[in-house]
C-alpha cells in the first residue's frame, strides 16, 4: 500500500488542477451546454494531465540531489528512494503514450499542443530552468498552451485578451514561487534551485508587485472592452472585484506570510482564494448563461 501511494505521489495528481484552464475556451465560448465539446474538454483534461506528470517525475529524477536538501522536496517519492529511477522511467514514458494517444483523435492542432508542450517542458527541466527570468516565461507559455488546447477542441476563437491575462497571471504565480525560493536561501544558506543566483528578493518584490498590478488592469480593460461587452455582457465588469481582492490576498501570502512556494496547495488550503475563485466563476456564469435567458 506504501508503495502504491509513492507512485500516487509521483503523479503530483494536485497539480492537475493547472489543467482546468483547458475548459476556460468553452466556459467563456458558450459551449457548456454542448455534450460532446465538454466531453472533448475531459478527454484533453486527462491527457494533459497525464502528459504533465511524466514531465514531473522527469523532473524529480534530474532534481534528486538538490530535492534531498529541500525541507519540503526530500520526502518526494524518487528524493527518498521510495520509488527507483527505472519504475520511474517507466511510468514517465506510459503516461506520455497515453497522455498523447488520448488527444491525438481529436485533432492535429490539439496533439501539436501536446508535443510542443511536451517538448518545451523537456528542455525547461533539462536546461532551461536554470536560466532566471526565461525560466518563469516557460512556465507562463505552459499555461497558454493549455489554453491553446482548449480553444482548439472546441472551437473557440481565442482573444488576445484571454491569452494575455492567462500569460500575466501564470507569471504572476511563478515569481511569487521564485521569490519563496529566494527567502528559503537566504534562511538556509542552501540554494534549491541553480537559478536562485540570478534572483534576489529586491528584485523579486518589485517584479512580483509590477504582475500584480498587470494583471488588475489587464482583466479591467478586457471586461470593458467593447468587443469584449457585445460578445458577453456589459455587467462583466463586475467580476473585476473578484480578481482584484484575490490578487490582494495572494500578495498578502506571499509578502506576509512568505507560503507562495506552492500555488496549488496554496488554493487548496486557503479558504479566502477559494470563495473569491468560485464567486468570480458564480459571477460570470450568472452574467453569460442567466441573464441572457431571463
Amino acid at each position: 500500500m506504501k508503495k502504491i501511494s509513492a507512485y500516487i505521489k509521483l503523479l503530483r495528481v494536485h497539480q492537475w488542477s493547472k489543467n482546468a484552464f483547458i475548459f476556460l475556451p468553452a466556459f467563456f465560448g458558450f459551449h457548456l451546454n454542448n455534450t460532446q465539446q465538454i466531453l472533448n474538454c475531459i478527454i484533453a483534461f486527462i491527457g494533459f494531465s497525464l502528459v504533465a506528470s511524466s514531465i514531473y517525475i522527469f523532473n524529480d529524477y534530474l532534481d534528486i540531489d538538490i530535492d534531498r536538501d529541500h525541507p519540503t522536496k526530500k520526502d518526494r517519492p524518487l528524493a527518498n528512494g521510495t520509488v527507483s529511477a527505472t519504475a520511474a522511467f517507466v511510468m514517465m514514458a506510459v503516461l506520455v503514450v497515453c497522455g498523447v494517444s488520448l488527444i491525438a483523435p481529436l485533432g492535429w492542432y490539439p496533439l501539436g499542443v501536446i508535443l510542443f508542450y511536451l517538448i518545451q517542458n523537456i528542455a525547461y527541466c533539462v536546461k532551461l530552468k536554470h536560466y532566471p527570468i526565461v525560466d518563469v516565461v516557460i512556465i507562463s507559455v505552459g499555461f497558454v498552451l493549455r489554453i491553446m488546447m482548449g480553444g482548439a477542441i472546441t472551437h473557440t476563437e481565442l482573444s488576445h485578451w484571454i491569452i494575455l491575462i492567462t500569460f500575466l497571471l501564470a507569471l504572476f504565480l511563478a515569481l511569487a514561487k521564485r521569490r519563496d525560493d529566494v527567502l528559503l536561501f537566504i534562511t538556509s544558506n542552501k540554494a534549491t534551485r541553480r537559478n536562485t543566483y540570478g534572483y534576489n528578493l529586491e528584485f523579486l518584490n518589485s517584479a512580483y508587485t509590477i504582475m500584480a498590478s498587470v494583471v488588475i488592469v489587464a482583466y479591467v480593460m478586457y471586461t470593458v472592452e467593447d468587443k469584449t461587452i457585445a460578445h458577453t455582457s456589459d455587467k462583466l465588469y463586475l467580476s473585476s472585484f473578484f480578481v482584484i481582492v484575490g490578487v490582494l490576498r495572494y500578495l498578502q501570502i506571499t509578502m506576509v506570510y512568505n507560503r507562495s512556494g506552492n500555488p496549488t496547495s496554496v488554493l487548496f488550503k486557503d479558504r479566502l482564494l477559494q470563495a473569491l475563485i468560485a464567486g468570480w466563476a458564480i459571477t460570470i456564469f450568472v452574467l453569460l448563461y442567466v441573464i441572457p435567458k431571463l
